[in-house]
């Protein structure tokens, strides 16, 4: 027999044993399946995208805990079977980091969303994939109203509306729709938050009690009538308000809401956030403050007041008192308006004005027509063009933008005008005219100088015309022969440079 030390003998090499095979975790999967199926059952509308996220921020814990209870059971199934424990791996980590991360930002999101969606005026209705599934409710309410009272209508989550009724009674229709995940909660809603009529003293109040179901999504509109001489407070935080055939003052505090007002014997006053304002019809005087988007003032027998900020356009017609206009680029005031006046972010126009009127403004091209009065207009980066009717003292200060004037031809003036970069044109001869370069001069007098007419332009020129006393004189548009509103005049030949413009938001 050979042996190991016996020449020719060949060694059969030893085989290792094969390590036991390790198995792939589970966890990251059965996480994976957890969370798709709560998607799941709200894209099929079984669960609100609201529940889904609150379940998420408060529960999200039990996502690690499941994985951890995984983990345990396949390291001990691995040393049973003699095979080594799966790791976490990569994906492993970034599926845990990316449940911690998310898990704690929706708590903040849950713990202060309240706050937050008052501060910037959102809530459920703003993403209605978030309400669950709407239920309609309908009620009615009525009772005597008590002699000399006032009515104060409160409604954080629907539409007001207000109109004279037939008898000495208040009516209230209710009409709520109710987001919720089932009938049963939808009829608990409902009766949770059913509307009151309380009289204390000389007030009236309807609430429509909307917050008494906390953050569920409940709108609830109030069509109301009553006697046509009570006086009416509304406070709306989402939803229109209309409000019309009133004896009595009207004071209107809303956001996200379009307001209408019409056909009072009294005061209006509206205070709003958003939305747009229209009132007409109004005896009394119209006070309107806040942010809107669109303001509309027609019929007004009183004065007409607006402080704010509006950001699309402004519309005043018929206003038989001062008129006071303040806003962060504009500051207006004039005695009445017989005409219209039309504002938005870049134009004012406006035909018809009672002066006293003095206007500051920024970035806008100005044309009025047919004004009575005294003027005092400062305005830059932007063409001015005014007619008067019956010529008072004026003063105009502008730069960047032509100012043409037409004043009625038997009109008595002093004038004093002077300009840069521009030359100074007159249908005067009385009026001495001096261009040159750099600057350019007019002064005279025309007729009796009952009036005084100060003009002073940078980077631009200044034309005076004689006008009709109804008006700028045939074939003149804003008081340019044969021009265009707005439009340039030449000098020296050449085109005059389009004004500079500022950057600013858009706000009138």
């Amino acid at each position: 027999m050979s042996s190991p030390t016996t020449p020719g003998f060949t060694p059969v090499p030893t085989i290792p044993p094969v390590p036991p095979r390790r198995h792939r975790s589970m966890a990251g999967a059965f996480v994976l399946i957890i969370l798709g199926g709560f998607f799941l059952l709200w894209t099929m509308g079984f669960l609100s995208g609201a529940k889904v996220g609150h379940w998420f921020a408060n529960y999200w814990p039990l996502l690690l805990i499941l994985w951890g209870i995984v983990k345990v059971i396949e390291h001990i199934q691995a040393q049973r079977e003699g095979t080594r424990t799966s790791g976490i791996g990569a994906g492993g980590i970034l599926l845990v980091i990316t449940i911690v991360v998310s898990g704690l930002i929706a708590k903040q999101i849950d713990r202060h969303w309240a706050g937050w969606r008052e501060q910037i005026n959102i809530d459920d209705t703003d993403f209605p994939i978030f309400g669950g599934e709407e239920y309609n409710f309908n009620d009615n309410l009525e009772q005597d109203f008590p002699v000399s009272a006032s009515l104060k209508v409160i409604d954080n989550h629907g539409a007001v509306s207000i109109h004279p009724s037939d008898d000495n009674k208040i009516t209230v229709v209710v009409r709520k729709r109710i987001w919720a995940e089932s009938q049963g909660d939808a009829d608990k809603y409902n009766s949770e938050t059913k509307p009151t009529i309380t009289a204390i003293g000389g007030l009236v109040t309807v609430l429509a009690n909307v917050e008494a179901a906390g953050d569920h999504r409940i709108e609830t509109d109030l069509d109301i009538s009553l006697p046509r001489k009570v006086p009416v407070s509304v406070t709306s935080r989402r939803g229109d308000v209309n409000i019309s055939g009133r004896t009595g003052n009207i004071d209107v505090s809303s956001q996200h809401a379009d307001t209408s007002v019409d056909d009072v014997t009294g005061n209006v006053k509206v205070s709003q956030e958003r939305g747009s304002v229209k009132v007409e019809q109004v005896t009394g005087d119209v006070h309107i403050e806040g942010r809107v988007n669109e303001v509309s003032v027609a019929d007004v027998k009183g004065s007409a007041q607006l402080d704010g900020e509006f950001q699309e356009s402004v519309k005043l017609e018929r206003i038989t008192k001062t008129v006071s206009f303040k806003s962060s680029r504009t500051d207006m005031e004039f005695a009445g308006i017989g005409g219209s006046l039309d504002l938005d972010s870049d134009e004012l126009h406006a035909e018809q004005l009672a002066g006293p009127l003095h206007l500051t403004t920024r970035s806008k091209n100005i044309r009025l027509d047919d004004v009575s009065g005294d003027v005092r207009l400062q305005d830059d980066n932007g063409t001015v063009e005014i007619g008067m009717r019956k010529l008072g003292n004026v003063q105009i200060d502008n730069r960047n933008g032509d100012v043409q004037l037409s004043v009625p031809d038997k009109a008595g003036f002093r004038l004093d005008a002077r300009v840069r970069d521009g030359q100074i044109q007159s249908e005067f001869p009385e009026l001495k005219v001096d261009n040159n370069d750099r600057e350019s001069k007019a002064n005279g007098t025309v007729g009796n100088g009952a009036s005084h007419i100060v003009v002073n332009n940078e980077h631009d020129g200044f034309e005076i015309h004689k006008a009709s006393a109804g008006g700028p004189r045939e074939g003149v548009s804003g008081g340019v022969p044969g021009g265009v509103p707005g439009s340039k005049q030449s000098k020296g030949g050449k085109s005059l440079p389009a004004p500079k413009e500022d950057v600013e938001p858009s706000e009138n």
